[in-house]
């Protein structure tokens, strides 16, 4: 039997790949034998990350959020690459504030980066898949699509909008044989994470405490959940947000 997991041939463009939950999304589809190319705006990160990935990455140094040039920046990709399988819609940006300090600017900001960058890229990359009558589109949500967390109002917002492309954008492109698909990641190991607990007992405390396997995941714990939405193994699988969170959605 064929392992359905495996990748090889396809070829995956992965936006916010240069350092981490991107990185490590990056690092378990091309170890499953993809092509990736990764995308961001800083060209030093983007070059240390492919020079870890190795085998047969690429990057390409592009700003998200400028969405006039979106359907020429995939245009390009193709050209150069080849058609793109998944696209990993991974890029964005985080504000912790309280409510009454978050300004109209701010809140626009994180909407741009995680729903209007995210859609145009979706539609870009999904109306050449629609052509070729297959492909994937993955959007990395989160915790604040599920749950009300202190002080991210503006990203709980854009991170359920996203959930709300997943169901539109299945219901137009999987007659098509596009799916569309999410992750939604719980707390996990990184220097933004720990940043943010380790100097605060109480709050890791309550982190830890609602999630039922009682740990904080790993990267790749994400990147091989990827791996699997993309795979042929998850052919069948479309409009879902795969919760991958040690329980936390559901924890008490």
């Amino acid at each position: 039997m064929k392992n359905p997991f495996d990748l090889t041939g396809q070829r995956a463009l992965i936006t916010g790949g240069g350092s981490g939950l991107g990185l490590a999304t990056a690092r378990c589809i091309a170890v499953s034998g993809a092509q990736v190319i990764i995308v961001g705006r800083r060209e030093a990160a983007l070059r240390r990350a492919v020079d870890e990935i190795g085998r047969d990455a690429a990057w390409r140094a592009f700003d998200v959020t400028n969405l006039q040039a979106i359907p020429a920046f995939v245009a390009s990709v193709e050209a150069e690459f080849g058609p793109v399988d998944t696209l990993v819609n991974n890029a964005g940006i985080h504000l912790k504030k309280d409510v009454s300090e978050v300004s109209d600017a701010e809140f626009q900001a994180v909407m741009q980066t995680h729903v209007n960058a995210s859609f145009a890229f979706g539609r870009e990359c999904g109306q050449r898949m629609v052509a070729r009558g297959r492909g994937h589109i993955l959007f990395i949500a989160s915790m604040a699509s599920y749950i009300g967390i202190p002080l991210l109002s503006a990203y709980s917002a854009a991170k359920t909008a996203q959930l709300g492309l997943v169901h539109s954008l299945t219901a137009d492109l999987a007659p098509k044989g596009v799916r569309v698909n999410a992750i939604a990641p719980g707390w996990i190991h990184s220097e933004m994470m720990h940043k943010a607990v380790d100097a605060d007992p109480k709050r890791k405390e309550k982190i830890l405490s609602r999630t039922p396997l009682g740990d904080f995941g790993d990267p790749e714990d994400i990147g091989w959940a990827a791996v699997y939405l993309s795979s042929p193994a998850a052919r069948f699988v479309t409009g879902v947000c795969l919760p991958v969170d040690g329980g936390a959605a559901i924890g008490f």
